[in-house]
């Protein structure tokens, strides 16, 4: 290659760089980021006229009392709307205790009176989130609107979120993936966790767990909006933040327990 040749394919790979990692540039379409880690598309939380905004707070509250110990309605929406679970690729392969786990049926028994309930457990959307203040790459985040979640194109896959999260609510993806949901990416050697379905929220539907639930179990709405009924309920009815000792501010309620 002459020097004119080798100055003209220095150029061309100084401008792939700049927009690849130049200010403000947006990945789309389909992108490898390497081994076992492939994503066919970037999902838009929302449109870039309508930010979220601090003056919204997503969040749920449970009622565990109407919360059946063999009822798994929510897990199965979940595992279905997102891409996960059961059918999966990384469901047929990976070790029981590798499986995804963005929500889970988890039974909880007071040892005094021996009184037992089941209630639905996934990533509680603190406001204080552990797991973003030990992610060393900015990929554990919090929106504006109290939305906890992982940015797998910069999840370098070191766990420390999983370690941090004091309600085992985050996953690591062990094995290859097919079939992908475009709305809800995930990735070989990345973390991932329930992420309120922020693609479903921004377009003004419920989350796929609260809709499933034909008890009405799970009431998902706005804590900072003193109209809605979840913040009536929670105004004027006891309600459970568990491990409200750490003061993590959780998004999610519970009732009954």
């Amino acid at each position: 290659m002459n020097p004119q040749e080798r100055k003209q394919d220095d150029n061309q790979i100084d401008t792939y760089r700049r927009r690849l990692l130049g200010g403000g540039a947006a990945l789309a379409g389909a992108a490898t980021l390497g081994p076992g880690v492939f994503f066919t598309s970037v999902a838009r939380a929302k449109p870039d006229d309508q930010p979220v905004s601090s003056e919204v707070r997503w969040g749920f509250l449970i009622d565990t009392n109407k919360c059946a110990d063999n009822c798994n309605d929510c897990v199965t929406a979940c595992e279905k709307e997102n891409g996960w679970g059961s059918g999966s690729a990384d469901e047929q392969h990976s070790r029981p205790d590798q499986k995804a786990q963005w929500i889970r049926k988890v039974t909880v028994r007071d040892k005094r009176t021996d009184h037992s309930m089941s209630l639905p457990m996934m990533c509680q959307h603190c406001a204080h989130p552990p797991c973003v203040d030990v992610c060393p790459t900015g990929a554990s985040m919090k929106r504006a609107d109290g939305i906890v979640l992982v940015d797998k194109h910069i999840c370098i896959g070191c766990r420390y979120c999983m370690m941090a999260c004091p309600y085992k609510a985050r996953s690591f993806v062990h094995e290859d993936l097919e079939h992908q949901r475009e709305y809800a990416p995930r990735g070989k050697g990345t973390v991932e966790s329930c992420n309120l379905c922020v693609h479903r929220v921004d377009k003004d539907e419920i989350p796929a767990c609260a809709e499933a639930c034909e008890e009405k179990a799970i009431l998902f709405g706005n804590l900072n909006d003193a109209n809605s009924e979840i913040a009536r309920r929670l105004a004027s009815e006891p309600s459970t933040e568990i491990r409200g000792d750490l003061r993590l501010d959780l998004g999610v309620r519970y009732q009954g327990i």
